[in-house]
C-alpha cells in the first residue's frame, strides 16, 4: 500500500463552524478564478493551461537530483528536513496558479471565488468532486482546520496571513468565508494558495513536530517507497479526483517521481552523465560550456536546453549578519562591497558572460531606477528619508572594477569607508579598530555546495583572498546540511550564502522576508537581520495598491530600500535556465511559461516519449 493513499474511505461528519453574521456589502460575483490586479487572462470555459501540451503521454518516471538529506514527512513545519516534491505534488491548494500570469489564481479544490467589494473577505465554494487520496470528500472543515493550523502550529511562512484573519464562517455545505482584520488585497489569494489536509488524519497526534508519517492530501502524487537521506518515491494516485479538470490538463504526466540524494553536486552530475539522472539543471555557466561534451551529447541522447524567463533575479550573494558587530555599522558593509571584484571573480568563474545582479528585482520592470528617486517613488520614500542610507533618494549603483585582480579604485574606496567605521590597517598589515580587534569573520558554507549557487564555495575563496589585500580574515566554514540549516534558521553566522527568489507580484512574503519580527523570531527568510520602517511602509502599499502603477512604485521604494541597505553583496543571475536531460523527456517548447524553469516546470509539464 503506497504510504498517503488508504483504500477504505473513512466517514467524516462535518462539524459546522460558528456562524458569524456576514458584512451587509455588495460583493463581487463567485468566479472562476482571482488575479491580484484586473482580470484573470483565461475565460470561465477554459480548456488548459497556455503553457501545457494537454495531449502529453501520461506514463514513465522522472528521476532528479537533490542535494543534502531529510527526515520528515510533514512538510508544513519548521523541524526538520522535508522534501519540496512531496509538498507541492502531494497537497492541492483551494485555487492553483497559473505561471504564465504575473499573479493569476484558477479554481482547483473551489470551483469558485467570491470577494468583498474592497477584498475585505474572500469566500471560497468546494468542488463537490474533491477529494483526498483515501476517498474521503475535502470539505469545509478539513479547509477551516488546516488554515487554522498552519496559521499557528505550521511553517513561520504561514503564520503571518493568519493573523491577519478576524473570523471564519462557514456559509453553506460547500463554501466557507474568510473576514480579514487589516487591507490587504493579496490576502484573498494568499488564502488561495494554503495546502489543505485532512483534520481527521491527525486525531491527537501533534502536528508541530517530525514525523515519519505524510499527512493525507488531495494531491496527484503520495509517497511510495523511501529511505531517508537517499531517495523518495512519489506515485500517481490512479484514482486521482482531479486527473481531468481544466486546470490539470497536461499536467502531472508520469507515474512515479523519484528523488535521489547526493552529497555534492559534482557526484550528481556523474550520476546522470550514467544514466542514473533523468535531467539535470546546470547553474554553473562556464560548466555548461566545458563540461557537457560527453558522447550521450554529441550523439543526441542527451539534449541541452535553454529556457528563457521574464521573472525577477531576486537576489543572490554573501549576506551579512547586522545582529553582530560589524556588519551592523553600514559602511563596512559598504566597504566589504568594494572590496568584492565582482568583475573579476565573474570572470574567473563564468567566463564574464552572466550579468551582475544591480538590484532585487533585475530582469523586471520591478527593477528599480538608478538614478535620483522621482514622482510616485520618492513620495513614497521622503517621508522616512532621515532612516534611508545613502543613494536612496539620490540614486545608487554598485561599485565596477575594471576587472583586474588588483581592483585599485575600490579598495581605495573600502579603505576609506573602513577609516570612517573606526579601522584602520596595522603596521603588521592587519585591519584593526581602537581597541586593537581584528576586522575578522566567518563565512558559513555548505557540505556539497549550493544547489542553486554550485560556484559559491569558488566564489568565497576568491573573496577572502581579496580580502587579506586590505588586512581582512574571512575563514570558510563549512558545515554539513543539518548544521547549517540549523544555524541559518537561527541566525547563527557572520556572512553566509544567501538565495532569496521573486516573483512579478511581490507581495505578504516580503514580511517574511524583510519585516521587524525576523530580527529575532527563528526560522524567517530575514538572515540579514534588517529591520526597517521604510520598508515594512512600502511592502504595506504594495500590499493595498488598487492600480498596477501604484504598486509598481512602491516595489520600485522597497528596492531601494533594499538595494542601498548594502545587506547582500550580489553576485551574478541569468536570464535563461539550463537543463540537461536524456531524449525521451521533453516540455512544451512551443509556449514556455513566463516564470520559465521556475515552480510549475519540470516535472509538471513534462512528459516522457519514446
Amino acid at each position: 500500500m503506497l504510504r498517503g493513499f488508504h483504500p477504505v474511505c473513512r466517514a467524516l461528519t462535518l462539524a459546522v463552524a460558528t456562524m458569524i453574521p456576514c458584512a451587509g456589502s455588495v460583493a463581487a460575483d463567485p468566479a472562476h478564478g482571482i488575479a491580484m490586479y484586473g482580470d484573470p487572462a483565461l475565460p470561465p470555459d477554459f480548456v488548459s493551461l497556455p503553457y501545457v501540451n494537454a495531449d502529453a503521454p501520461k506514463g514513465g518516471r522522472i528521476v532528479l537530483p537533490e542535494i543534502g538529506s531529510f527526515d520528515s514527512l510533514n512538510p508544513f513545519i519548521l523541524k526538520g528536513r522535508s522534501v519540496f516534491g512531496q509538498r507541492m505534488y502531494g497537497y492541492e491548494t483551494l485555487m492553483g496558479r497559473s505561471w504564465d500570469e504575473p499573479f493569476t489564481l484558477y479554481g482547483l479544490l473551489a470551483e469558485t471565488v467570491e470577494t468583498g467589494p474592497n477584498r475585505e473577505w474572500v469566500e471560497f465554494s468546494l468542488r463537490p468532486e474533491a477529494r483526498f487520496s483515501d476517498g474521503s470528500p475535502v470539505t469545509v472543515e478539513d479547509v477551516i482546520w488546516s488554515m487554522e493550523t498552519l496559521g499557528t502550529d505550521g511553517h513561520p511562512r504561514y503564520q503571518g496571513a493568519w493573523k491577519k484573519v478576524a473570523s471564519v464562517e462557514q456559509t453553506g455545505p460547500r463554501s466557507v468565508r474568510f473576514n480579514f482584520n487589516v487591507e490587504d488585497r493579496e490576502l484573498p489569494l494568499i488564502l488561495g494558495l494554503r495546502p489543505i489536509m485532512k483534520k481527521q488524519d491527525f486525531g491527537g497526534r501533534p502536528f508541530d513536530e517530525v514525523s515519519d508519517v505524510a499527512p493525507i492530501g488531495s494531491g496527484p502524487y503520495g509517497i511510495g517507497d523511501f529511505e531517508y537521506g537517499r531517495y523518495m518515491t512519489l506515485k500517481k494516485n490512479p484514482d486521482w479526483w482531479g486527473v481531468d479538470l481544466p486546470f490539470n490538463r497536461g499536467q502531472h504526466n508520469f507515474d512515479e517521481i523519484r528523488y535521489e540524494w547526493y552529497g555534492d553536486a559534482g557526484v550528481a552530475f556523474e550520476a546522470f552523465r550514467a544514466g542514473a539522472l533523468s535531467s539535470y539543471r546546470e547553474s554553473n555557466l562556464s560548466k555548461w560550456f566545458s563540461s557537457y561534451n560527453f558522447p550521450a551529447v554529441k550523439s543526441g541522447d542527451v539534449v541541452l536546453s535553454t529556457i528563457p524567463n521574464q521573472r525577477p533575479s531576486g537576489i543572490r550573494g554573501l549576506v551579512m549578519n547586522t545582529r553582530r558587530a560589524p556588519f551592523d555599522d553600514w559602511r563596512v558593509r559598504d566597504a566589504l562591497i568594494h572590496a568584492f571584484n565582482f568583475e573579476f571573480i565573474n570572470a574567473a568563474l563564468t567566463g564574464g558572460t552572466e550579468p551582475r545582479i544591480t538590484s532585487y528585482f533585475s530582469n523586471s520592470d520591478l527593477s528599480m531606477d538608478h538614478g535620483p528617486a522621482t514622482g510616485r517613488v520618492r513620495e513614497l520614500l521622503e517621508p522616512y528619508a532621515d532612516t534611508l542610507l545613502p543613494g536612496a533618494l539620490d540614486g545608487y549603483d554598485l561599485p565596477v572594477s575594471d576587472g583586474s585582480a588588483a581592483n585599485r579604485k575600490n579598495v581605495r574606496a573600502a579603505l576609506k569607508l573602513l577609516a570612517d567605521a573606526g579601522w584602520q590597517v596595522q603596521p603588521d598589515g592587519i585591519m584593526q579598530n581602537a581597541d586593537g580587534e581584528p576586522l575578522a569573520f566567518d563565512i558559513l558554507l555548505r557540505s556539497g555546495g549550493n544547489s542553486l549557487v554550485p560556484s559559491a564555495d569558488s566564489i568565497a575563496e576568491l573573496y577572502s583572498e581579496q580580502l587579506k589585500r586590505i588586512g581582512v580574515t574571512a575563514n570558510l566554514v563549512t558545515v554539513d546540511s543539518a548544521q547549517y540549516q540549523q544555524r541559518t534558521g537561527d541566525y547563527d553566522f557572520d556572512m553566509a550564502f544567501y538565495v532569496r527568489t521573486m516573483s512579478l507580484s511581490p507581495g505578504n512574503e516580503q514580511m517574511l522576508y524583510w519585516g521587524h519580527d525576523g530580527v529575532d523570531a527563528p526560522g524567517t527568510l530575514n538572515w540579514m537581520g534588517m529591520d526597517s520602517p521604510a520598508a515594512e511602509a512600502m511592502i504595506d502599499t504594495m500590499l493595498n495598491s488598487k492600480d498596477k502603477e501604484d504598486f509598481t512604485s512602491a516595489v520600485h521604494a522597497l528596492d531601494r530600500v533594499l538595494t542601498t541597505g548594502r545587506y547582500v553583496i550580489p553576485v551574478w543571475y541569468s536570464p535563461v535556465g539550463r537543463i540537461a536531460h536524456w531524449l525521451p523527456y521533453r516540455y512544451p517548447e512551443r509556449h514556455t511559461q513566463i516564470y520559465g524553469d521556475w515552480d510549475g516546470f519540470q516535472p509538471d509539464v513534462w512528459w516522457y516519449e519514446d
